[in-house]
């Protein structure tokens, strides 16, 4: 018997299934061995790390350990990332596996056919990739659990710092400053509505052939009076055609941020519903197969046999013309294991269709996204008639676009958020004279960037080179549960304590939270995987000025915790005055007779009287994730609640 050791249980039903009699899958469900949660767990002048067996892995080990001595072989069978390569190398000792009783494999999706290749061709383990993991968990155990307990001592408990975690903070509360800051500036645009055998707008750009800004209305009334009953006269037409080709297939980061954007899915989710994806489905005349390839990765690269497949498919669902001319190769990013694909369909004859009985919705969702992009990928340019109109009235010029789908191309299976529509422009020439309908002066006024929402946070990161695919879901999730930000409308907004804990850090820890910084020790942990450099360099670099800072910071951070605001409120319990406080998620009201009396109210506006207890007031409250529902200020005596504004109305 030859013993499979895979990370989960639903890959192990898979995996078990396609190799059949004389093979037993077990799942370790992830780390058997890790750092202890008590303790630093690293010595601190060597920077080994001192693993532990967790108790709650005990059980998973001696299960490996009893199935391993009556096996001829252990067939190390987790992820093909950094992180799969530690497991099976934690694996081997957890087990005690001798060294020639063990092979290790990998393979990018779940197929009968991938994984009968990779037993066929299996490998060493790769050390340094075990050690680049070995080296991010001991440097990111180092930066936690120094700051995480000094914040608890200068701030509050409950608080965390992480090497990739508040830089992400930092990120998020410099960009609210930004917009704290930003003073809005008046500008005035001028539209007109002209009719050439139909009606069409154009808009203000020139005065004497230079770009024109119009600051205030008095600008704008003057130039209104200028081109009053003067005549619009075509001066200039531009007609060309452009072509869009289509994105790569998805990365980690560009499928999450995209799940984002369409459908409204958090880094967390998209994570958690890829997984279940890739690791198995039971589908019907087939059994348990992964859907997708593997869902951590940074490469945009498709093995031949995918792309052989999808154009065969293009070719015979949308015709000849759709299938791209040309192989195309996306631009390498910078550290992209190349060795890896992107994120794709493990057969694209499987339709999103045939599986809407299948699949729970946003799991079918997801897919359908993945099979379109990587589909798309493969097809045709979509090509565009493009129409430009220079009107001349007086000293002014006018602009007037016009577009025109020409041919859709790949836009047919996978389009932009708005799509591409239409702007048809009636037939003009120049020197033909244009009918006024109507001009519109309009004020407008500059606005700031915008903030962050999950998919431009994650793109930040990643383009300064912050963390690596695998770690941008746990980060937005981790900021999100210690209650450093919160999301409205999909924007993650910084509670008060990320400017408290901020400007700590960047005042004592300058290096720890500085983008460039991280980036470069992101590069450092990629030569590592590479075996340029040994796992402990870094750290050694790394540790000697971050202790003394430590050091400096214990004697010198003086944080002030911000006095109770008092109010005019009288607390309905004992009488006495409420204040307001700042806690994990804000400002909110409480009893200044605390801890006699625990009374606590939300600061949110009261909608109203709750329709169940009439005692408490609707307010706007959010779930752990961050989603906006309606309940009582009585919870929990009085549970009243729902989605919906709507629904307060009806009551």
């Amino acid at each position: 018997m030859k013993l499979v050791i895979v990370e989960s249980p639903a890959k192990a039903k898979t995996i078990e299934g396609y190799l059949g009699p004389g093979y037993k899958v077990l799942a370790s469900y992830g780390h058997l061995r890790d750092l202890p949660k008590s303790k630093l767990g690293v010595n601190e002048e060597t920077f080994e790390p001192e693993y532990i067996i967790p108790v709650k892995s005990r059980k998973n080990v001696t299960a490996i350990k009893k199935e391993a001595e009556k096996a001829e072989l252990v067939i190390l069978a987790t992820d093909e990332d950094r992180e799969g390569e530690a497991i099976s190398w934690h694996i081997i000792f957890a087990a005690n596996i001798p060294k020639g009783k063990y092979q290790r494999i990998t393979f990018n999706e779940i197929t009968k056919e991938a994984i009968k290749e990779a037993v066929a061709n299996p490998r060493e383990i790769n050390q340094n990739l075990v050690d680049a993991q070995q080296g991010r968990r001991v440097l990111d155990r180092i930066v936690g659990y120094k700051l995480s307990p000094l914040l608890w001592k200068k701030i509050r408990r409950g608080l965390s710092a992480g090497r990739v975690q508040s830089v992400a903070v930092r990120l998020i509360v410099e960009r609210e400053r930004e917009i704290q800051a930003f003073i809005p500036e008046e500008y005035w645009e001028i539209l007109a509505v002209l009719n050439k055998d139909d009606n069409f707008e154009a808009k203000l750009i020139k005065k004497n052939d230079k770009n024109i800004e119009i600051k205030n209305k008095s600008e704008s009334d003057l130039i209104l009076k200028e081109i009053k009953d003067k005549d619009f006269i075509v001066e200039k037409v531009d007609v060309k055609e452009m072509k869009k080709s289509p994105g790569a297939p998805f990365t980690t980061s560009t499928l999450q941020q995209e799940a984002s954007r369409k459908l409204r899915f958090s880094a967390k989710k998209t994570m958690m519903l890829a997984q279940k994806l890739y690791e198995g489905i039971n589908v019907p005349s087939e059994g348990s197969v992964g859907l997708i390839t593997y869902m951590r990765t940074d490469s945009t690269n498709l093995s031949e046999q995918a792309v052989t497949q999808a154009r065969k498919l293009i070719d015979e669902k949308y015709g000849k013309k759709y299938v791209s001319q040309i192989m195309r190769i996306w631009k390498k990013k910078k550290g992209a294991q190349e060795a890896h694909e992107a994120i794709r369909p493990t057969g694209f004859y499987r339709l999103p269709e045939a599986l809407s009985d299948i699949l729970e919705p946003d799991m079918l969702k997801l897919y359908e996204l993945i099979w379109r992009r990587a589909m798309a990928s493969q097809m045709s340019d979509e090509v565009l008639d493009l129409m430009g109109v220079d009107i001349k009235v007086s000293d002014y010029t006018f602009r007037s676009n016009g577009k025109k789908v020409k041919f859709d191309g790949f836009s047919i299976v996978y389009n932009n958020l708005a799509g591409d529509k239409d702007i048809i422009l009636p037939s003009l020439n120049v020197g033909d004279k244009c009918d006024v309908i109507e001009i519109n002066p309009l004020q407008k006024f500059t606005k700031p960037k915008a903030r962050y929402t999950e998919a431009s946070l994650v793109k930040v990161l990643e383009e300064n080179g912050i963390g690596r695919p695998s770690t941008y879901a746990p980060t937005i999730s981790t900021i999100k549960d210690r209650g450093y930000v919160r999301v409205e409308n999909r924007f993650l907004i910084p509670e008060e304590i990320s400017f408290i804990v901020t400007d700590g850090l960047v005042k004592f820890f300058p290096d720890v939270i500085d983008v460039d910084f991280t980036a470069k020790m992101e590069n450092d942990l990629d030569k590592v995987a590479e075996g340029k450099i040994k796992w402990k360099n870094p750290i050694k670099e790394f540790y000697g000025p971050f202790i003394f800072e430590v050091a400096k910071a214990e004697e010198a951070w003086d944080y002030e915790k911000p006095k109770d605001e008092p109010t005019d409120e009288i607390c309905e319990k004992c009488k006495s005055q409420m204040v307001i406080k700042i806690g994990r998620y804000g400002k909110f009201m409480a009893c200044s007779n605390f801890p006699d009396c625990k009374n606590t109210k939300s600061m949110a506006e009261s909608l109203g009287p709750c329709p169940k207890c009439k005692d408490g007031n609707i307010i706007a409250r959010k779930t752990k994730r961050g989603r906006t529902f309606f309940g009582c200020s009585n919870y929990p005596k009085c549970d009243w609640a729902t989605w919906k504004l709507e629904d307060l109305d009806k009551n």
